[in-house]
């Protein structure tokens, strides 16, 4: 309907304005931060809309200019990527480690093996040798 079509123009010319608003902000960088912010988000409101992106500023950014949210966000990231560094530090820690164990674990089944192997031979020769001596016995009775 027209009605409707209206209304989405309204609604189309509005974010126009908000994102000049915004960019004319991003270009002055020192002028009201406060009062450009507020303006921008407010537009919701005047017609009862709740507008989903006006949330409760937090302590540690209300009050703050854009430059100083920038370099409170580059601090952040900062923080984080030291922490990843960290955290990958531990994980190659880790994974070298598991790769000891591993070769380490190789090593010792290897040693079982060749135990294994070793135990298996002297049970064959003390079975046969134990056959040699109870056919001595056996001959050395019936001599006698």
């Amino acid at each position: 309907t027209q009605l409707e079509g209206d209304r989405r123009q309204n609604l189309v010319d509005e974010l126009l304005t908000r994102h000049k608003q915004l960019e004319a902000s991003y270009r002055n960088e020192g002028s009201e931060p406060d009062m450009s912010r507020s303006s921008l988000m407010a537009g919701g409101a005047k017609r009862g809309i709740a507008n989903p992106w006006l949330l409760e500023e937090s302590e540690e950014t209300r009050g703050l200019g854009f430059d100083e949210l920038r370099q409170q966000q580059r601090r952040i990231i900062e923080e984080q990527d030291a922490g990843l560094d960290a955290l990958s530090s531990i994980i190659s820690r880790q994974k070298q480690m598991g790769q000891e164990i591993g070769n380490e674990l190789d090593e010792q089944n290897e040693i079982i093996d060749d135990l294994t192997n070793l135990v298996e031979n002297t049970d064959d020769r003390l079975r046969t040798q134990t056959r040699h001596v109870k056919l001595v016995d056996k001959k050395s009775t019936s001599c006698g």
